[in-house]
């Protein structure tokens, strides 16, 4: 009887941690922020209780005499303040919120007295929107607001990207008051990237890599940061046709393919960087015979060699098979065999 009870017990246990199982995987595929938008939104919104009052305004009591506002002017998002672009006008207050409270008592005249003494005169920043505190997805919503709503489209998949979904956000990458060109240059993503992704710098360190290091790559000719619906951020809808925008000679079809190995490069390659020859994940002979069993090499009148098997045997592969990524030509004796 004991035992019989112990098994119920075992049972019931079971099928409690089964329940509690499913009903844990059926909450976390639930869609639902770690905070409520709402929360995001008062965050980047300012204090309610300031009033807007123009960038003039602002710039004229405190930055007048710093370079904020020259970089800031001479930026994509500036020169829309002077000309009629037809895109949303971007000022101080944007991001910033509004600024009534941060010049509140501060006139032409303090600021003039305050450069007689040496002093420099500084707005309220404690009424602003605490930018540099904020968390990564309010960060991001401040410049969502605008390039959600303009032709960069790719900015529409970046709340679902990898990048986002790992707290990173726009300030990490741009700097809004750094130069006229907002955008980083591709010369400058490796080193940008290599911050966080530092396991992959090791990469192109190896022997055989793509020339990212030598500045003729860019991290950016086969990912797109802000976000894509493709594993690793691809530019392109599979690995495939990412890889052959380079090597076209590789995209085929052809009519002896390499079996299941013609969608995803990676089976035989690592695409940042590898000991071996030709990016391989593995030396030849050992790659291919991940999958193929070895043979011997004959002679050209069919005959096996008497001596010297090993020597044979254990040869690349593609000194015979050149052709491994797919041909149209049959081998001599009539078979896909990769030869020519």
């Amino acid at each position: 009887m004991g035992s019989k009870i112990k098994f119920l017990i075992l049972f019931l246990i079971i099928c409690f941690s089964t329940v509690v199982a499913i009903w844990g995987c059926t909450e976390l595929k639930r869609s639902r922020p770690i905070l409520p938008l709402k929360e995001y939104e008062r965050m980047i919104a300012g204090r309610l209780d300031a009033e807007y009052v123009g960038t003039d305004n602002c710039l004229s009591a405190c930055h007048e005499h710093d370079d904020i506002r020259a970089s800031f002017e001479a930026s994509t998002m500036g020169v829309q303040l002077k000309r009629e672009s037809g895109l949303p006008l971007v000022d101080c207050e944007s991001c910033h919120g509004p600024g009534s409270l941060a010049i509140k008592g501060i006139t032409k005249e303090l600021v003039e007295e305050n450069l007689k003494k040496g002093i420099k005169t500084k707005c309220n920043y404690k009424t602003l929107i605490d930018i540099n505190n904020l968390p990564p997805p309010a960060q991001s919503l401040i410049c969502l607001k605008c390039h959600t709503g303009n032709a960069t489209f790719n900015l529409h998949e970046w709340n679902a990207g990898i990048h986002a979904i790992n707290d990173v956000s726009c300030f990490d990458c741009h700097q809004v008051h750094r130069s006229p060109d907002l955008k980083v240059r591709p010369i400058e993503t490796a080193e940008m990237c290599f911050k966080c992704h530092e396991d992959l710098k090791s990469y192109y360190r190896l022997r055989s890599h793509h020339p990212v290091l030598e500045g003729k790559m860019f991290c950016t000719d086969c990912h797109d940061p802000h976000g894509t619906t493709v594993e690793y951020l691809l530019r392109k809808p599979s690995i495939k046709e990412t890889c052959t925008q380079c090597h076209g000679e590789k995209e085929g079809p052809f009519i002896y393919e390499h079996a299941d190995l013609t969608d995803d490069c990676l089976s035989c390659h690592n695409s940042h960087g590898s000991p071996n020859n030709n990016l391989l994940i593995m030396r030849e002979p050992f790659l291919c015979l991940q999958c193929h069993e070895g043979h011997r090499i004959n002679t050209p009148t069919g005959e096996t060699f008497s001596s010297g098997v090993k020597e044979f045997f254990y040869r690349r592969c593609t000194d015979c098979h050149s052709q491994i990524h797919g041909t149209d030509l049959p081998s001599p004796t009539g078979k896909g065999r990769f030869i020519r």
